[in-house]
């Protein structure tokens, strides 16, 4: 399997993280108070330089105003399509 961080998923991912941000009229640094962590941090989230896992998604979302739930499931509609499935798995073990 490839790795998520490079595809249009991901891409999707970190557009949609900033665009909360941005509905809710925050800047980088107004997020990063926010969640207790350096302007820094939500930059690299952001531009796909630091990966964000689904529990940090969740607090991001909580503090832009936005239901951590509503927000995976409208993103997972966005990118998943009528029928797509995920890359077929090579060898290995199951």
């Amino acid at each position: 399997m490839r790795k998520s961080t490079h595809s249009p998923e991901y891409a999707a991912l970190r557009e949609r993280l900033a665009g909360l941000r941005r509905e809710a009229g925050f800047t980088q640094r107004d997020l990063g108070q926010s969640l207790g962590v350096p302007h820094s941090w939500v930059a690299k989230v952001e531009s796909g330089e630091r990966r964000i896992d689904l529990v940090e998604f969740g607090w991001v979302c909580l503090a832009c105003g936005a239901s951590p739930s509503d927000e995976a499931a409208a993103l997972l509609a966005q990118v998943a399509g009528p029928r797509r499935r995920p890359p077929a798995r090579r060898g290995g073990r199951r």
